[in-house]
């Protein structure tokens, strides 16, 4: 199975305090049965298998966009086979 990695932002941005939509990403992503989940005010980053992966995208962008947001930007990249490290190394 692959491994893949999403990493996204949601705006509008609010400098001094993060937004509703800011908040239910990170709640969705943090709640999701991914690995190194690293969660910051300018982007976030998760990995884990595609299903898993998928599945906490799918709900981030459902999520998000019922809480204000206006524009969820996200990358998806595969970094290799389950049972493999980063980047494909074994």
């Amino acid at each position: 199975m692959q491994r893949l990695r999403v990493e996204f932002t949601t705006e509008p941005f609010d400098l001094d305090e993060a937004p509703a939509h800011a908040v239910v990403a990170r709640e969705v992503i943090q709640a999701a049965e991914l690995d190194a989940v690293d969660v910051g005010p300018f982007g976030n980053t998760a990995e884990g298998g595609a299903d898993a992966v998928l599945t906490a995208v799918d709900a981030l962008l459902r999520r998000a966009l019922g809480a204000g947001a206006t524009r969820v930007s996200l990358q998806v990249n595969v970094i290799g086979a389950s049972g493999q490290g980063r980047e494909g190394e074994k």
